[in-house]
């Protein structure tokens, strides 16, 4: 084969004029580590350091009308981008979907933009007989029931909620003035078998008729179906990350509304504005980590 760039007998050339204009499969594959995101279509400068995950793409617009200002930023498949500011503090929301799988790549698209701070934002099922439908509740960190985890860490590894993250979301529910309860979360893989409800025909799924009450037993508040991956993943990563979700229903009591949708939305974006300025004040104090010996005004 010839050197000559001109001989032409190079088939990889662009200049061959059997492939024209048209890319090779090297230049159409699958690259991750690209400035814009494959999946979430995004670029470093489309999303603030904190970021919002709701579940379903709607909620993005019912999460930023509570902000100061906002522009869409993409919208591919169920990841739907948003930008703007709550309370005079830069903000971002990405909707995941549902389940683990694709919240996962989320977090793993967007951290690879830029951003450190996670808050799940979503609804639940409440499992402990005293909360209330409309009532928050704040994961201090999640049982690993979804599969999604177990792809990045040994099984026994805890997801856990970032300390600092757990403390804004309590700071903004007080303020707000909002019900909520702290404790331990259970992602499920499946929204009918793997939470305990029958399947199509009335299938069972083993265990399933013990695995509310086992659960609440452990005093286990909630179920969902994405904080224990995000948590994971994160302290994976060295990332903060937390989650607060509305209570649409009570399995012990047997109450569903889809009721005060808009509180877990209005405690997150006020959390991560009081992340952003707890960041602020550590930088003055010369520390890493928040402690009770500091203040917020």
């Amino acid at each position: 084969m010839s050197d000559d760039p001109a001989s032409g007998d190079d088939p990889a050339s662009g200049d061959d004029p059997a492939h024209g204009d048209d890319p090779g499969p090297d230049d159409d594959s699958e690259n991750p580590n690209e400035e814009v995101q494959y999946h979430i279509e995004v670029g470093p400068d489309d999303v603030a350091d904190a970021v919002l995950l709701p579940g379903n793409p709607e909620r993005v617009d019912k999460i930023t009308a509570l902000w100061d200002d906002h522009e869409e930023r993409a919208f591919h498949r169920e990841y739907r981008t948003a930008t703007g500011t709550y309370d005079g503090e830069p903000l971002s929301v990405t909707s995941t979907g549902i389940g683990s799988p694709s919240a996962a790549i989320a977090v793993e698209e967007l951290a690879r933009v830029g951003a450190d701070t996670f808050i799940r934002v979503g609804s639940c099922g409440a499992i402990q007989p005293e909360m209330a439908v409309g009532d928050l509740v704040i994961t201090s960190g999640a049982v690993r029931q979804e599969g999604t985890s177990d792809e990045y860490v040994r099984e026994d590894y805890p997801a856990a909620a970032d300390h600092e993250v757990v403390a804004a979301l309590v700071a903004a529910a007080e303020r707000l003035g909002y019900d909520y309860h702290v404790g331990i979360t259970m992602s499920a893989d499946s929204f009918y078998a793997g939470q305990g409800r029958p399947g199509f025909k009335g299938f069972e799924a083993a265990g399933s008729d013990t695995l509310v009450d086992e659960l609440r037993e452990a005093n286990v508040k909630n179920i969902e179906m994405e904080a224990a991956a995000i948590l994971t993943i994160a302290n994976v990563y060295g990332l903060r990350a937390g989650a607060v979700c509305t209570v649409y229903a009570n399995r012990v009591t047997g109450e569903f509304r889809t009721e005060g949708e808009s509180r877990a939305a209005e405690c997150a974006s006020l959390a991560a504005a009081l992340l952003a300025r707890m960041d602020e004040v550590k930088r003055e104090a010369g520390v890493d980590r928040w402690h009770a010996g500091l203040s917020l005004e």
